[in-house]
């Protein structure tokens, strides 16, 4: 697998190498060994899958502290811009973001640490989203950021008119009125 850096720290992409031929073809999605050496130890304790049509928009999401969660995000159907938010406080990159588009095409995967907010973006008709996390979910710790923020100055790629959001996901605050527990100092895994 190939590791592209970001410009948030610790927020990669990865592209599999695929191996193509008559048949079709085969990749490796996930090897705990190589991620270690090439991303960071980390241990995978739950994973999720979503099934969502074009124009669904969810997060930005995360959780408090001490229930951060990373993530190693991958679409296996169809096609999602993905982004990642720095909510570190103290960050150099505080408040910006990394978004790359993800498809059953291209096979990427994007690995968001703890400290920073997630979502995503559906650009196809349909796309199913798979995660894996390094924390269980928990309820009691669940928080976000308002995805249409301006002043993140995210382009989702799909127009605000055609966009399906949760009723939960549309009274997340603001950044600015965010309540944000993850420092700049905190461990990213």
């Amino acid at each position: 697998m190939e590791v592209i850096k970001t410009k948030l720290e610790g927020v990669v992409i990865i592209e599999p190498r695929i191996f193509k031929d008559a048949r079709g073809y085969f990749f490796e999605s996930f090897s705990q060994k190589e991620f270690n050496e090439k991303v960071m130890p980390i241990n995978f304790v739950q994973d999720n899958e979503s099934m969502s049509s074009y124009g669904v928009m969810r997060g930005l999401h995360y959780q408090r502290m001490p229930y951060t969660q990373s993530k190693l995000v991958r679409c296996v159907k169809g096609a999602v811009l993905d982004v990642a938010v720095d909510i570190r406080k103290g960050s150099p990159t505080f408040g910006q973001h990394v978004a790359v588009e993800l498809s059953e095409d291209n096979h990427r995967q994007f690995f968001i640490p703890r400290g920073f907010a997630h979502g995503f973006a559906v650009l196809s008709d349909v796309a199913i989203f798979q995660y894996k996390c390094d924390n269980f979910y928990a309820p009691q710790a669940d928080a976000g950021i308002q995805l249409l923020d301006e002043a993140l100055g995210i382009d989702w790629k799909i127009p605000t008119a055609e966009a399906i959001l949760s009723e939960k996901d549309l009274k997340q605050p603001l950044l600015a009125e965010a309540v944000l527990d993850f420092d700049i100092n905190d461990k990213l895994y």
